[in-house]
């Protein structure tokens, strides 16, 4: 009977340890600047400046989702440190843009292992080699080409490359107990997006990316995107990407339609909105526009 006894209350211990833990770590930034987030599970965002950080911090470490820039980036940093003595493990790149990268320097000496698509490897390496820049950055050692796996504590993380979009080396990561999902800059909420071809992005292999997604993940999952017009609104929904890849469909649709009618693309550039596109609004609309024109006139 006490042998029961003990078990019982060894068990509901066990129980209010765990449940002890979630709640502290659901408030752990709670004096913290209102640009940190809990979402899910000990998933979080930073939303500092540049692309969104997403992170996770469990009992074996800390694993992180793009870095932003230094001096954002250090920011995080101490902030994470007051919160966790566990070491930062991973840092996992989306893409190759400096605002989502030049921060992965604040990072050297701490974290194990720089993860990322081996297109991202390399137009990252090209990037900071043109600008003379590769004393400043930390480049990722680790790269895959369709998929990866990496589990930190209970926590797993899964990255897939679909293709093509915002750039030729976009990843998408997965927390797939707290199913929580880092689209890196593959989502502008609200924002029109930057097209970088020069970078191999296609914007019409960015739809059916989008379409895959849309596909691959559940009804429930919170999305992180890369960008949003409005703060605060640096997640979202499966509809909020059903609803980029509308926009991206009219855009392609939009600039179609002016080419068959002879516009030139200095002209077709002056448009200030696209036919049937109402939500995404704001500065920028000329880049999605000139990449659309030279997609659509480049053999």
């Amino acid at each position: 009977m006490q042998r029961r006894t003990f078990i019982r209350n060894a068990g509901l211990m066990a129980g209010a340890s765990i449940l002890l833990q979630k709640s502290l770590i659901a408030q752990m930034f709670h004096t913290a600047p209102n640009n940190i987030r809990m979402l899910r599970n000990n998933v979080g965002i930073f939303t500092e400046k540049g692309g969104t950080i997403g992170f996770v911090i469990t009992d074996e470490g800390i694993l992180v989702i793009d870095a932003q820039f230094p001096d954002s980036a250090a920011h995080f940093i101490e902030e994470a440190k007051k919160q966790s003595n566990q070491p930062f493990t991973y840092l996992l790149n989306t893409h190759h843009h400096g605002d989502h990268t030049s921060g992965n320097i604040a990072f050297k000496g701490l974290v194990a292992h720089v993860v990322a698509h081996e297109n991202s490897l390399i137009n990252q390496k090209a990037v900071a080699e043109k600008s003379n820049s590769l004393d400043k950055q930390l480049l990722p050692d680790t790269t895959f080409t369709k998929d990866t796996k990496i589990k930190i504590g209970k926590e797993k993380i899964s990255g897939d490359y679909f293709g093509a979009g915002h750039t030729n080396g976009d990843a998408i990561y997965l927390f797939e107990e707290a199913n929580v999902v880092h689209m890196g800059d593959l989502m502008f909420n609200k924002r029109h997006p930057f097209v970088d071809r020069t970078a191999g992005a296609n914007i019409t292999s960015w739809i059916n990316v989008l379409d895959k997604a849309e596909k691959k993940y559940k009804k429930d999952t919170i999305f992180i995107f890369g960008h949003s017009l409005n703060p605060g609104e640096e997640t979202g929904t499966v509809e909020d990407l059903k609803k980029f890849g509308d926009y991206l469909q009219k855009l392609m649709a939009f600039a179609a339609q002016e080419i068959k009618a002879g516009k030139s693309k200095e002209e077709f550039i002056k448009n200030t909105s696209i036919p049937g596109v109402t939500e995404w609004t704001g500065g920028g609309i000329e880049r999605p526009l000139t990449a659309a024109y030279e997609e659509l006139t480049t053999s």
